[in-house]
């Protein structure tokens, strides 16, 4: 059965208010692995946190290293691990369990499996990159548009739009059908379980692989505008 969600009305616009305490849940998570890594660090005896954080800041600037390059890319280490923990800790929050109350309503949920958040998510990295676009490589990024004339420029223009929101799509389409499927597998009451952890498992790994691609393409996208193509 379709599950409702609890909306409030604000202004004249509708929210989802289980969607917002999901994106507020997260952010604490993120907020505290964050000061945890952080406080208390130690060159000689470091924590298990401590090396959990090294490690995904040595991935984030691989990653990083990849697309923008070491030259242009050590002040987006900040946004590529605040992206990467956060999109990877709101794609597990729906895995263990969920909150549903007797008139259907959803509570619990992965905040990415909505497509409002992935959505706002896209919009961060669409209007960051063209304003790193505009302000630090204002020639080659105007000029780059004057390459094209006429229906290819159309053409472009659609592209330029379309590539971002496919970040958008697929991050809430992988979630959101791996929700659907953990409930359609749960109605199969005592027959479910051993499907149900190895479904578990399995979203674990799409939730880390989304949470790796949506970074990796911010980062090229980024790279796109900041760059000119002559200096790659």
């Amino acid at each position: 059965m379709e599950h409702k969600v609890p909306e409030f009305e604000w202004l004249g616009i509708h929210f989802d208010a289980s969607a917002l305490m999901m994106i507020g849940i997260t952010t604490i998570i993120v907020l505290i692995l964050a000061i945890a890594g952080a406080s208390r660090a130690s060159v000689t005896n470091p924590s298990k946190i401590q090396n959990f954080m090294e490690w995904t800041i040595e991935f984030v600037e691989g990653i990083i290293g990849s697309t923008i390059g070491s030259k242009h890319g050590k002040g987006f280490i900040a946004l590529g691990l605040t992206l990467i923990m956060y999109i990877f800790i709101g794609n597990m929050l729906g895995l263990p369990f969920s909150i549903v109350t007797e008139d259907h309503v959803s509570w619990w949920k992965s905040p990415t499996a909505d497509i409002a958040v992935t959505g706002a998510l896209t919009v961060i990295v669409i209007v960051l990159s063209h304003y790193l676009g505009i302000t630090r490589n204002t020639k080659h990024y105007f000029a780059h548009y004057f390459e094209y004339k006429g229906a290819m420029l159309i053409l472009h223009l659609i592209e330029v739009v379309s590539k971002p929101l496919t970040l958008a799509f697929r991050l809430y389409g992988n979630i959101y059908a791996g929700e659907i499927m953990i409930s359609v597998i749960i109605g199969a009451g005592w027959f479910g379980i051993a499907p149900l952890f190895v479904w578990q498992g399995f979203s674990v790994f799409v939730g880390a692989i989304q949470a790796f691609v949506f970074t990796m393409l911010t980062m090229v996208y980024i790279s796109q505008t900041l760059i000119h193509e002559e200096e790659h």
